[in-house]
Formats: structure tokens, C-alpha cells, sequence
């Protein structure tokens, strides 16, 4: 598979574009700054120059011509919510639009648990960062595409022992962003699970086996 990995430079992205390379895929990474280029090429991807905020659906589908799959793992990370809005909002459906022109049916979207922050004051940065998540996991579940939403708990940097829960619902907990790379570099090589919305934390179970269950279930 050729695989285009948006938000290649991130916690999750840089750590998915070697486990995608040592499956045999080919991979083509998205960065926002030239100074990123090397650090995609030595994770085995070919790295593609472009900033999602301004990139227009035609600059998308030139970045994304000759893929088969589209991993959107990008976020704002708290750079201001005009950028949550472009990125975390506007930037599925756009991506969406630009795989459609291609012919691309699989498409990954790394989304946020519905229950992220709940136990904390709430402010207004993080009320739109979860109004944004939610609108755009709203617009790839109507989609036509061959998609996947991962919902990861709250995000910690580490790279994680392989060993998860996985599911449709479970309770709120921490996941490694290595583990979260683990759960999306088997779900491209599992095609049979599509048109799932998955809650992801660390656990107990490894992920290959984690995922084999999830496909048990896919009708």
C-alpha cells in the first residue's frame, strides 16, 4: 500500500511512518517545515512539503496523488483556536474531499475520546478543541469512504509495550503515543475493519490480538 501520513512529524506520526515502512509499505509523509524533511527520510517515508492550514483541496490531492490510504494524525496542540478550527475542524473534510477526486477509499482519523477532560475545570480553548473534533468526526462517519475513527485517551509520550484495550466503548485512561502508532499500523493492514469508531487505551492486551477481535466482530 501507499500510504500519505498527514501530521507526519507529531507524536503519533513520526513514530507510525517506520512501523508502515517495516510492513513493506510505501509511505509518503506531510511537513509543515523544510528542517523536517531528513527526519521523514530517515523514517523510511518521502517527505512531501505543505501546511495543511493553507494547502487547498487541489495542493491536497497533488500531496496525496498515487496513495492508496490517508492517515489524518494532525492537530493544533493548543496553537489557538483559529488553528484548532482549520486543522482539527476543517481539515478531515478537506482531506476527504481531495481523496474522492483520487479515488481513495481508506481513510484513518485520530480523533479525541468524547470524555477527554471531563474531570477538570473546563475552559473555552478546550470546549472548541472537543466542538471540533466531534464536527469532524461527524463528517467523516457520513462519509462515503472506507473510515476508521480512533478516539486515544488522554496522549502521553512514551512509546508503550504493545499491549492495549481497544473497542467501541471503554472506560476513559491514558495511551502511549507509540501504542496509538501500533493500533493504526494494523488497522492499514487489516482493511476488513472499516466504518468503526474505536475508544483506545493502554491495557493489557497486545495490539495485533486487540485488533484480530475487533475484525471478529466486523460483519
Amino acid at each position: 500500500m501507499n500510504v500519505f501520513v498527514i501530521g507526519a512529524t507529531g507524536g503519533i506520526g513520526h513514530r507510525l511512518l517506520p512501523l508502515l515502512r517495516d510492513a513493506g509499505h510505501a509511505v509518503v509523509g506531510l511537513h509543515r517545515k523544510p528542517e523536517q524533511a531528513d527526519a521523514i527520510a530517515k523514517a523510511g517515508a518521502t517527505p512531501v512539503l505543505g501546511d495543511i492550514i493553507a494547502m487547498t483541496e487541489d495542493d491536497v490531492a497533488q500531496a496525496a496523488q498515487g496513495c492508496d490510504v490517508i492517515v489524518f494524525s494532525a492537530g493544533a496542540a493548543g496553537s489557538g483556536l483559529d488553528q484548532t478550527t482549520a486543522i482539527d475542524g476543517d481539515g478531515p473534510g478537506k482531506v476527504m474531499a481531495a481523496a474522492r477526486r483520487l479515488g481513495i477509499r481508506r481513510f484513518y482519523l485520530v480523533s479525541a475520546f468524547p470524555e477527554a477532560g471531563r474531570w477538570r475545570e473546563t475552559n473555552p480553548r478546550f470546549e472548541h478543541y472537543m466542538a471540533e473534533k466531534k464536527r469532524a468526526d461527524v463528517d467523516v462517519a457520513a462519509s462515503d469512504l472506507d473510515w476508521v475513527i480512533l478516539r486515544p485517551g488522554t496522549l502521553v509520550h512514551e512509546d508503550g509495550d504493545g499491549a492495549v484495550s481497544l473497542g467501541l466503548a471503554l472506560p476513559y485512561g491514558n495511551v502511549a503515543r507509540g501504542n496509538v502508532a501500533r493500533v493504526l499500523a494494523g488497522l492499514i493492514d487489516r482493511p476488513a475493519i472499516t466504518r468503526r469508531i474505536l475508544e483506545l487505551t493502554d491495557g493489557e492486551t497486545p495490539v495485533a490480538t486487540a485488533l484480530d477481535a475487533v475484525q471478529a466482530t466486523t460483519a
